[in-house]
């Protein structure tokens, strides 16, 4: 059975966690299993992996859904619901202010600054738990293969993360019928009884979750019609909901472009801004859709003041952005246990587990490269695609600050907010005297 976690604890945790997850993804599945599976004891090892696999087969933000479902599985629908929100809520206040900077022109020297040194802080951080998880996850020669292959797949020739999540979900299938060693499968770690009916719960959360998916485009179409920037806001983010496999960086391309090219709602170069400041707050990357759906409203205000208009355009995106996850974990979440009583689907979840590795791994590398290097290219080599860093955009701040943060979190076992902390101070020292 679960824990028995009382509700108000559930809610220090998850309101922690959201102030402090910080480095898309990788850093704060790594937040959440430090938090949760290492210090706190709540999840255990098998099932958080195990949640974290579907989760990767959902669109929308993997980790976003990973909280979603752990507050589901500890306290149900309520649980599930304050997790995921906790989990959005700092990020998209911080996002919402910073959009309203910026399409004011304000001064964002002290903001960056400070964050100059949190995304270093991060960057250790992400290191620290790629090697821990790595190291619980790849227990296998086989698992090892097929992470470093998923790496390889993402970073060097930049396949689609489906492409991947199946191709390593069809050969955890195959292997688990004919040399399940390979996988070292275990008897199922789910604990707690099987929901009697999921079909009912299934069934039950898709109308309810689509219905407050869908209400604020009828109240648009009703008052303000299908002309509206309003509304093609909303429907071109319900859409981009439904195919973000693999988190932001999967649609941030094909985000831009439709963005500045199709629908003219920023200039080139406001995308890369907008993706900066994303990744200096807490929560999902994702959360650079509403920096995007701030700016089209605020530029294209009328009958609202700009002010009036970028505020509900940022909601908007939000609304159609993240109801979505809570409609995919209420109504798949009864069915992740019964999926890991199949030894062929268990060996299916056991090769996405060890992809999911190689996924990080992708995400650090990608991260570690934007965090110390203001300018990266990408150079094609037919198949082969290649980042690459101009040596001169190196930023020795970040460096300095990265290294920092890894000796106080491998050597001086220093916790995350104080890595934190201590990084920012640094950064905003930096940042505004050199």
């Amino acid at each position: 059975m679960p824990l028995s976690i009382p509700f108000p604890v559930l809610l220090r945790a998850f309101a922690r966690i959201g102030l402090l997850s910080f480095g898309g993804p990788a850093g704060q599945i790594a937040l959440m299993h430090r938090e949760l599976v290492e210090e706190r004891e709540w999840i255990g090892e098998e099932d958080f992996l195990h949640a974290l696999n579907f989760c990767h087969l959902l669109p929308g933000p993997e980790a976003q859904q990973l909280a979603t479902w752990i507050g589901w599985r500890l306290h149900g629908w309520r649980g599930g619901l304050a997790a995921g929100l906790l989990f959005v809520i700092p990020g998209a206040i911080i996002i919402l202010s910073l959009s309203t900077l910026y399409a004011m022109a304000a001064d964002l020297a002290w903001v960056e600054a400070v964050f100059l040194g949190i995304k270093a802080a991060v960057l250790a951080i992400v290191v620290q738990a790629l090697v821990r998880i790595a190291g619980r996850a790849l227990d296998t020669v086989l698992k090892r293969l097929l992470a470093l292959a998923a790496f390889a797949g993402l970073f060097l020739f930049d396949l689609p993360f489906p492409l991947i999540v199946l191709g390593a979900g069809l050969i955890g299938i195959g292997v688990s019928a004919l040399r399940p060693e390979w996988l070292a499968l275990k008897s199922s770690g789910v604990s707690g009884a099987l929901p009697a009916r999921p079909w009912r719960s299934t069934i039950l959360s898709v109308l309810l979750w689509g219905a407050v998916w869908a209400a604020p485009m009828v109240l648009i179409a009703v008052t303000l019609g299908q002309d509206h920037v309003l509304w093609e806001i909303g429907t071109f983010f319900s859409q981009l909901a439904i195919v973000t496999f693999g988190g932001a960086y999967a649609v941030l391309a094909y985000m831009a472009q439709e963005a500045v090219q199709d629908f003219g709602w920023l200039r080139p170069g406001e995308m890369a801004d907008g993706l900066g400041l994303a990744e200096t707050t807490p929560g999902p990357l994702i959360l650079v859709t509403q920096f995007v759906g701030y700016l089209a409203a605020f530029r294209a205000p009328e009958p609202f003041s700009p002010l009036v208009a970028g505020l509900l355009g940022a909601a908007l995106t939000t609304w159609v952005t993240f109801t979505p996850c809570f409609l995919w974990i209420f109504a798949f979440a009864p069915w992740i246990d019964r999926l890991g009583q199949t030894t062929r689907l268990k060996g299916g979840l056991a090769a996405v587990t060890a992809a999911v590795v190689g996924v990080i791994a992708n995400l650090t590398a990608w991260f570690a490269l934007h965090v110390l290097f203001e300018v990266v290219g990408e150079r094609r080599f037919g198949l082969l695609r290649v980042y690459w860093p101009d040596p001169a955009s190196l930023d020795w701040r970040a460096g300095a600050l990265a290294l920092v943060a890894c000796l106080l979190a491998f050597c001086a076992k220093w916790s995350v907010l104080r890595i934190l902390a201590a990084c920012g101070a640094g950064g905003l020292m930096l940042g505004l005297t050199i």
